[in-house]
């Protein structure tokens, strides 16, 4: 038996023992964070938080609250909290403005990154017996690497293919007899794209489990790719800031993502007046890093919109979920004095025909300077077949979504249904909405 195959343990561990092992922890990381970061000595000094205050890990809410923009604005390194001869690896995040955040990684950090990621695939099924092939890039993104030393820590054997090339992909899956693909979920369904074109059998691999994260994805996406390749499709969560995927995953019972609450202490905020919220109530995730060494963040305010999940799992596992990430804080659109969210638009084309599998929305102004609003969706193969058929079924499909959406957010939306493929695939964050509208 491989020495890792029993990473899930902690999984399973007694509440009151978790809770100490939480508490015993935060005390360590926020005094060494006080004691190492002359930023955040001045973040409470400017809160006016006496340090000598937090005795427990119940005096958390005491604290202030760390935000993205912290982070740039430390850059490179002003929130790093060891010494450099410490630092082993940098990442950094995938953001398109302004300067990256960069987080610098001690070797305890790579070592409770590549356990979590090796828990999720436990959770997923896999053991020393699979091949996993990682289709993340490699580099400052963290998803190649992430799956690639928690696959090795697992036991799989590694196939690193990195993104694109999707001919070299299903050439490697069926050569290389790869049992698992780790991927953005849109790359794999251009790889499936690509599999439909060349007259590719899934049936003819070993492929049996698809490990997707990095970008938000739609149930009817899930159903989608589990019905074209015969696989059991996982999410996998986790942000560059905190440590990269692994930070949780869903279960068999894919009800709700396990936060691997040993390393990361997860709290729901109301958005709006930064209170914490209990158990049940939706909220915005903040999360604190227990045992991080390089760059440790406490109370970091994640902008994903979801809950905790009060219930045990019937996987029997004691870490708590999260639910599915419904939306970002700061992803609302105020489109003509309307808030706007892109999970309301998801729910609108889920509850009219799962076969719409993939949306992005553009924002725009007109002549006259006023916001306008257009969603392009993109269906299955089987949609496309059938407006060959009977092309009336397009036009009627986009009224009756123009239709819904209208009367869901109250205001006037453009659909179109794109040609199949016409929504560019990521290797990387899908961009979900794309910003048009003149800038003052």
């Amino acid at each position: 038996m491989h020495k890792y195959a029993m990473n899930s343990a902690p999984d399973f561990m007694p509440v009151e023992r978790l809770r100490a092992i939480q508490n015993e922890k935060f005390i360590k990381v926020f005094r060494r964070t006080y004691e190492n970061v002359e930023w955040y000595r001045n973040l409470l000094a400017k809160h006016k938080v006496d340090p000598n205050d937090i005795r427990s890990i119940a005096d958390i809410s005491k604290l202030p609250f760390i935000v993205k923009t912290d982070l740039r604005d430390t850059y490179p390194d002003g929130m790093r909290a060891a010494p450099m001869e410490k630092i082993v690896r940098f990442h950094a995040s995938s953001g398109t403005t302004g300067k990256p955040i960069v987080v610098p990684y001690a070797q305890e950090d790579l070592d409770v990154w590549s356990e979590c990621v090796a828990r999720c695939l436990t959770m997923f099924g896999l053991d020393e017996t699979d091949v996993l092939q990682v289709g993340y890039g490699y580099g400052l993104f963290t998803g190649g690497l992430g799956l690639h030393d928690g696959g090795q820590r697992r036991g799989c054997a590694i196939i690193p293919a990195g993104g694109g090339n999707t001919t070299r992909h299903l050439m490697l899956i069926k050569d290389l007899k790869a049992t698992a693909i780790a991927c953005t979920p849109s790359y794999f369904l251009h790889i499936i794209d690509q599999a439909q074109k060349t007259g590719y059998d899934w049936k003819e691999t070993k492929l049996r489990v698809g490990i997707f994260g990095a970008e938000p994805w739609t149930d009817g996406m899930r159903q989608f790719i589990e019905q074209e390749t015969g696989i059991v499709a996982h999410d996998i969560y986790g942000l560059t800031e905190i440590s990269g995927p692994g930070v949780g995953g869903d279960c068999s019972h894919h009800a709700g993502i396990h936060i691997f609450e040993d390393h990361f202490y997860p709290e729901i905020i109301d958005p709006d007046t930064l209170q914490p919220l209990p158990d049940g109530e939706t909220g915005e995730l903040v999360f604190t890093t227990l045992d991080k060494v390089g760059m440790p963040v406490i109370r970091y305010r994640t902008r994903d919109i979801t809950r905790l999940i009060p219930e045990r799992c019937a996987c029997g596992r004691t870490i708590r979920r999260i639910g599915r990430i419904s939306h970002r804080s700061d992803d609302m659109m105020i489109v003509r004095g309307v808030n706007v969210f892109p999970s309301q638009i998801e729910s609108v084309l889920t509850s009219i025909d799962p076969g719409l599998i993939n949306y992005q929305i553009y924002l725009d102004s007109n002549e006259s300077g006023l916001a306008t609003i257009e969603v392009k969706l993109e269906g299955t193969p089987e949609m496309y077949a059938a407006f060959a058929e009977d092309a009336s079924r397009r036009e009627g499909l986009a009224r009756l979504v123009t239709s819904k959406l209208r009367d869901t957010i109250g205001i006037g939306f453009k659909t179109t249904i794109v040609d199949q493929n016409a929504i560019p695939r990521s290797e990387g964050k899908m961009k979900r909405i794309v910003d048009n509208r003149k800038k003052d």
